[in-house]
């Protein structure tokens, strides 16, 4: 009997050291909880922070892109966003393929970001082998698709090539205002 006995109580302890109780899988999961807690905040900022520099690195390619194309086909800015883009092997003044295309075609977004390209000022003399004027100068604008989840601020830039920002991340209408916001 003694030996039944013991053996009962050696199987009960075996049996209990098998599992974790209710008690302790709620403390892991509080634990995880908690952690969770602290690290998502400090992960959707690095989110929004690297949405925002690569809305600035696409402002600036746009940039570039418009002053490439000015300078190729000698037809003052380009008219359109699309023109900036393109298909096919052949760049021309209607398809310049300066730019991603997944970038230059609507809805224009990327990282977070929407960004729009407009011809603003007087149209320039056509150049040859365009099928429309371009103008004297543009705005690019980098606006957040939500803000504050893909982003805080918005972006601009134009003719001068300095890009600004709006810290309530709206939308930024004209070259004047682009051009009275601070710059980066």
């Amino acid at each position: 009997m003694w030996t039944q006995r013991k053996t009962c109580e050696a199987s009960r302890d075996s049996q209990a050291q098998r599992g974790f109780t209710l008690i302790e899988l709620l403390i892991v999961v509080a634990i995880i909880l908690i952690i969770a807690a602290m690290a998502i905040p400090s992960l959707l900022r690095s989110r929004m922070a690297a949405n925002e520099s690569s809305a600035v690195e696409h402002v600036r390619a746009i940039t570039t892109a418009a002053t490439a194309y000015s300078t190729e086909w000698d037809n003052g800015y380009p008219p359109n966003f699309a023109v900036l883009g393109g298909t096919g092997t052949a760049s021309t003044c209607n398809n310049s393929l300066l730019l991603d295309q997944e970038l230059a075609a609507p809805p224009n977004l990327k990282s977070g970001y929407v960004f729009s390209y407009t011809a603003e000022g007087s149209q320039a003399p056509e150049g040859p082998g365009c099928s429309g004027p371009g103008s004297y100068q543009y705005l690019v604008t980098a606006v957040p698709e939500n803000i504050g989840f893909s982003g805080q601020r918005s972006f601009c830039s134009d003719l001068p090539g300095v890009i600004h920002y709006n810290a309530s991340g709206g939308a930024i209408e004209d070259t004047t205002t682009c051009e009275g916001l601070p710059s980066l």
